[in-house]
């Protein structure tokens, strides 16, 4: 495929249509990935020397056109013999070299069956050149050799401004690589330093990671403690305390201490990675507001043309000179040039996906997060997202006598084998009592209500309430209600067949949870909780946080059908959990929200992933589709309304009143609105996702 001609900002996309057209849609190499950012880069270098040698090749033209001399009183003051073929020839270099870029890029474009910008300037000064040329020779008429030059060095300005500007939105990727070091100082056996290059890391490998160093690969410390500034890769923005045992990211910057850190991912592995990964994609992706503008500057390009035409057709009956006519035409041909609409969109997903990645905010569907901005209704799961899924216990009530070391002793053995947050704080709680804790046999979960296993030759179960209220073993004790009614969670202790002690256990909530059900609140969203705990769990952890609706008892595998009953009764749902038991309730949902991954940003079932376990962050990404969309309307609303009085002031409609907009007055307006609708995309960047509650810029 040859990317020469493609305009700026088509090229990132182009290598990853490419890449999938050769079956590897979802892996770019290095190299394949840096096509888009460096294409820019060389053409930015060659329009900006194509400029300044037209620019300097120019006031020979002016002065030589007789139009140009005739306004300035010059008379026949700077004739000469053979002035006329110095001045064809003076315009021809610029129309070649130039004007180069857009001739190819028509070729291009024909070729592609896609005629857009490059279409019409080639078009509008191919036209007025071969008229001037024409009459050069003995045509009559007045040459637009001026008019040529002229258009082709704004443009060219124009063009060179705009890849300037398609740069800097497309540099988030060559920020984030920069983030991770060439090299690293790997230990060996005996403790000495060896310093080799990041590339070479392997798993397990001990690596020195210096005060003032970056990591070189996700890790974990072994030896040291310091505190690391993870901002630019989490948007965590004071630096985190890290000690042994603690993960490390890799490219983020060691504070005070020297620590040893042992690679536990490296290459396209690392956290980093697969942050550029999805950046790159989401910024080359197409999105469906993208296609809508697509589309409109094809259909553009075709008014245009039909419009050039008409003017041209129009002014040959009723215009005062031909010439007239085809200035009007070259006009209007220029002044319609798309490359404003077609840079609408993707501008600003470029910008929004840097700042969002800045941010810890990372973007897997782009099509799902610009429609989040329609989003009605946002259901958080509770553990582990609104609190923090860390319980610890609070009362052991014993049923049928005996001691309460004892049944805890029992109640730990089993929740041993169990990572569930109720499970961690028993076992949690033994310890604290120095119990010893047996391994249990025969272990086997009770899918959402419990585990089963059997110790000491004895079979233990700590399940729900509810789970043996469905089998007709209900607890009638009233403290069984008292502990609920205080929202705690309450489990059941059950030796040989028979209840013998209750657990109640606290969750406790986010400090940042209230914070973010105002946020979502302010920006017109109903925040929900979804909850496998009893009705008085999520009644009272509701009320604190202030959410007005809520789902409670509701078992891992039902989720996703309650999300459904949400979206079939006509809301717009998002869907907050960890994305791993709520992976069918994200996929489920019209945006899936992965929250507190951490390390693990490939949460395949997620639209979004959160880095932090910060709630807050969901208002954040909301907040943030809301003003990424706010500036592509405002960048196709600027541009569509460019167009509709730009034309018809092109094709004459002002003639009579004693203004008239020529090719190169086109040639600037056409540029600057270019411009503006690039520097109103790089005003996203001023968008605080952290600081401030989540809301629609209004500039």
């Amino acid at each position: 495929m040859d990317y020469a001609h493609r305009q700026p900002h088509q090229a990132a996309a182009q290598v990853a249509a490419d890449r999938k057209a050769h079956g590897k849609p979802g892996r770019m190499d290095a190299h394949l990935a840096m096509v888009g950012h460096v294409h820019n880069v060389a053409m930015a270098v060659d329009l900006r020397r194509r400029f300044w040698v037209s620019l300097l090749l120019t006031p020979p033209v002016l002065f030589l056109s007789p139009l140009i001399q005739h306004e300035l009183g010059l008379g026949g003051a700077l004739r000469f013999r053979g002035d006329g073929l110095v001045l064809i020839a003076l315009s021809s270099m610029i129309y070649v070299y130039g004007g180069w870029p857009f001739l190819t890029g028509f070729l291009a474009e024909l070729r592609h069956r896609q005629p857009s910008m490059m279409t019409l300037v080639a078009v509008a000064i191919s036209v007025a050149y071969f008229y001037s040329v024409a009459v050069s020779f003995g045509l009559s008429g007045v040459s637009f050799f001026w008019e040529v030059v002229t258009l082709i060095d704004v443009t060219l300005l124009g063009q060179w401004v705009e890849t300037r500007s398609v740069i800097g939105a497309s540099r988030a990727v060559e920020e984030l690589a920069r983030l991770l070091p060439d090299t690293a100082l790997k230990l060996d056996a005996q403790g000495n330093t060896q310093e080799v290059l990041t590339t070479a890391l392997q798993l397990g490998d001990r690596v020195l990671v210096r005060p003032g160093a970056r990591t070189p690969a996700d890790g974990v410390i072994m030896e040291g403690e310091s505190f690391f500034n993870e901002a630019t890769l989490t948007g965590e923005s004071r630096p985190v305390s890290k000690k042994t045992g603690d993960v490390v990211i890799g490219g983020a910057l060691n504070g005070a201490g020297a620590v040893t850190i042992e690679v536990k991912a490296s290459g396209d592995k690392t956290y980093l990675s697969q942050v550029i990964e999805l950046v790159r994609r989401a910024q080359a992706s197409r999105s469906d507001t993208q296609d809508v503008a697509s589309r409109a500057a094809g259909w553009l390009t075709y008014i245009a043309l039909i419009a050039g035409v008409g003017s041209l057709s129009f002014w040959l009956i009723a215009g005062p000179h031909y010439e007239f006519a085809v200035e009007r035409m070259v006009t209007v041909m220029v002044i319609a040039c798309p490359h404003a609409l077609g840079l609408a969109v993707p501008l600003v997903i470029a910008v929004s996906t840097a700042l969002s990645a800045g941010s810890g905010l990372l973007i897997r569907d782009r099509s799902a997060f610009e429609r989040a901005r329609d989003l009605t209704v946002v259901v958080f799961d509770k553990t582990g997202t609104l609190t923090e899924g860390q319980f610890g216990v609070t009362d052991i009530i014993l049923l049928a006598g005996g001691d309460e070391a004892e049944e805890l002793r029992f109640a730990a053995s089993v929740e041993s084998q169990s990572d569930h947050p109720i499970a961690l704080g028993i076992v949690a709680a033994a310890r604290e009592r120095s119990i010893a804790i047996r391994h249990p046999s025969s272990v086997r979960d009770i899918a959402g209500e419990g585990i089963v296993a059997a110790v000491e030759g004895q079979e233990i179960s700590v399940v729900s309430p509810r789970h043996l209220a469905r089998q007709d073993k209900a607890i009638g004790d009233p403290r069984l209600r008292e502990l609920e009614a205080q929202g705690k969670t309450v489990v059941v202790s059950v030796r040989s067949g028979e209840p013998r002690a209750l657990f109640a256990l606290t969750d406790i909530v986010r400090p940042e949870s209230n914070e973010a059900v105002a946020r979502l609140k302010k920006l017109g969203i109903r925040p929900m909780m979804l909850t496998g705990d009893a009705e008085g769990v999520a009644r009272i952890i509701s009320a604190e946080l202030g959410i007005d609706q809520y789902i409670a008892g509701v078992l891992p595998d039902q989720k996703a059908a309650k999300i459904k009953q949400l979206r079939n009764s006509g809301l717009r749902v998002a869907m907050v959990g960890d994305g791993v038991n709520d992976a069918p309730a994200l996929l489920e949902a019209d945006l899936g929200v992965a929250i507190g991954a951490g390390t693990d940003v490939a949460v395949e079932s997620a639209d979004v992933v959160l880095v932090r376990s910060d709630p807050r962050d969901v208002a954040a990404i909301l907040g943030l589709s809301r003003a990424t969309y706010a500036k592509i309307m405002q960048n196709l609303i600027w541009a569509t309304a460019y167009n509709a009085v730009a034309i018809p002031m092109a094709a004459g409609i002002t003639f009579g009143t004693g203004f008239l907009v020529t090719p190169a007055i086109g040639a600037l307006l056409m540029s600057a609105s270019t411009i503006i609708v690039a520097l109103n995309a790089q005003l996203l960047r001023f968008y605080r996702t952290k600081a401030e509650p989540a809301h629609v810029p209004s500039q």
